[in-house]
């Protein structure tokens, strides 16, 4: 008799043989048939407390390694807990798949256990969802998935997995097992001729932009920006963040944008952070995109026009810029352009609470950047709303993690104890405020349980901040409602999860706390009482 194998054992040992055996999960009824075939591999299962955590951490495992991260969690409402967090990684480009449980095929549309249109939920957050429905070619719906995640643009992808098809068993010579080939798609480059065509363009350009997508949001991605700045003698920057032409991280980013005559976007949509291509550009700077989805070219042609379009992954596109390209002899809109992004008001250097007790997020991020500075390796989550911002624009760092394009906050917490699976030594802080920690505070005790250590700066001002100061704008200071908060101890939440805590109240406290809590070998919360201050906006008048 022939040996034989259950979808489970073929989900897992593909795993196991592309070398994903690093796994996000929660457990659940569909899902207990990959428990107990992982038992068999290399497989490393992190249990969490949230399915959406699951996501977060594969999130933040494709963002640092630019390879899929692994989310199992069960069907119905495990999955409907984990596709809200998707999200946050298709705005920010992210190779990772989510593998979640499904109601056995012959139960569906008769009221089956936790029955849920799970494909047709997770579509609009993905780039691909579907269902398996044959045990013996499991393994290659996996290793699709894989591929689509890292293919062209990256991004989530979705696989449902019904509990027949696992638990389901096939004669092992039946089993059709992916290869290589099946795993990874070729990237598709920048031919010889689109690229002199496209430096051709940017050549007749006195003041040319390049504006990257936030695929480019990496270490190497950033680096890719800062060659291409070098060899073309052309401005470069990442646009990442939902805030468009006010991103923290930027400094006068609209004043750059109001004088450029031609803009370059490397993989970045023409999209709501753009304006669409109406102002601040001027009405005559022409457009240029490569892009790896034609539709998107599409929709930026319909939008505002190109002067030229192609289809290229982004990475490859910058190389062959790099490597065709001349520098320009003239440097001065570069000069001109690099001054606006790094500009910062010089009166922060001095800015303090006015308020005993509280800190100025200002006299935080000063205090940490030395941190940062410590370890070339570190990593940076800086999540959520005012507090965060005033992080992004002040602190410097190429491994820096934000909650992206897609505008939601929360993830940071999970996304620390993802980075320390990847980043096994350097300093991890994450930087969120009191509002963002309540999202995923139970995630704490998973990283005291799987040894997972990083420091949270929380910010306290006892408010959702952002959106008081929305309602401050758009409604008036006397129609400010429901956003008031409690002073809570979150740094004894903490400690009573098995955590390390401290509490800061004063500006000379901070770096001892901090220092504690690196010393410490846990994961830490330096919960710090800071004013309530709106974020930092750059703007030259």
């Amino acid at each position: 008799m022939p040996s034989t194998l259950r979808g489970a054992d073929i989900v897992v040992r593909t795993l196991e043989r592309a070398g994903h055996t690093d796994i996000f999960t929660l457990s659940g009824n569909h899902i207990m048939s990959l428990f107990d075939a992982a038992i068999e591999t290399k497989l490393s299962l992190m249990h969490v407390r949230h399915e959406a955590a699951t996501v977060h951490m594969a999130d933040s495992y494709g963002r640092l390694t630019g390879r899929p991260g692994i989310a199992w969690v069960t069907g119905g409402p495990g999955h409907a807990n984990a596709v809200g967090a998707l999200f946050t990684a298709l705005g920010q480009e992210t190779p990772m798949v989510l593998l979640s449980g499904h109601t056995e095929t012959d139960q569906l549309g008769r009221g089956g256990f936790q029955e849920l249109r799970q494909v047709d939920m997770a579509a609009p957050v993905c780039k691909a969802a579907w269902m398996a429905t044959n045990t013996a070619t499991v393994g290659m719906d996996v290793a699709k998935a894989l591929r689509l995640a890292t293919s062209g643009r990256p991004g989530p992808v979705h696989l449902s997995l019904p509990s027949d098809v696992l638990d389901a068993t096939v004669p092992e010579n039946t089993v059709v097992w992916p290869t290589g080939a099946d795993l990874t798609a070729p990237p598709l480059p920048l031919n010889d001729a689109a690229t002199d065509a496209i430096l051709a363009l940017l050549a007749t350009a006195k003041r040319p932009l390049v504006i990257g997508a936030p695929v480019l949001a990496t270490r190497s991605g950033r680096d890719l920006l800062r060659r291409i700045e070098n060899a073309l003698t052309i401005p470069a920057c990442l646009s990442e963040g939902p805030r468009g032409f006010n991103d923290a991280s930027l400094g006068a980013y609209a004043e750059v944008a109001k004088n450029a005559d031609m803009v370059l976007l490397l993989g970045k949509a023409l999209d709501f952070t753009l304006k669409f291509g109406g102002p601040p550009f001027a009405p005559d700077c022409r457009f240029i995109s490569i892009d790896p989805d034609g539709a998107i070219l599409d929709r930026a042609a319909r939008s505002r026009g190109l002067a030229f379009g192609c289809i290229a992954d982004t990475y490859p596109a910058g190389e062959a810029l790099i490597a065709r390209g001349r520098t320009r002899t003239d440097t001065t809109w570069l000069t001109e352009a690099r001054t606006c992004f790094d500009d910062r008001p010089p009166a922060w250097a001095d800015l303090a609470s006015k308020t005993q007790g509280m800190l100025h997020p200002a006299q935080v991020f000063r205090t940490l950047q030395p941190f940062l500075d410590r370890d070339k390796d570190s990593v940076l989550i800086c999540d959520g709303g005012e507090f965060a911002q005033w992080g992004q624009s002040m602190l410097r760092n190429d491994r820096r993690m934000i909650n992206g394009v897609a505008g939601s906050i929360g993830s940071s917490l999970p996304m620390a104890s993802g980075a320390r699976v990847v980043e096994k030594t350097a300093p991890i802080f994450a930087v969120l405020g009191d509002g963002t920690f309540g999202f995923h505070m139970s995630e704490i005790e998973t990283a005291v349980r799987l040894n997972l250590p990083y420091v949270a700066i929380v910010g306290t001002d006892c408010r959702w901040n952002a959106e008081y100061n929305l309602q401050v704008r758009d409604y008036g200071p006397n129609r400010t409602h429901g956003c008031e908060l409690n002073p809570t101890r979150y740094d004894l939440v903490a400690a009573a999860l098995g955590a390390h805590g401290e509490l800061v109240t004063s500006a000379d406290e901070l770096s001892a706390a901090i220092q504690r809590s690196l010393a410490s070998k846990k994961p830490a919360v330096v919960n710090v009482m800071i004013e309530s201050i709106p974020s930092p906006v750059v703007r030259r008048t």
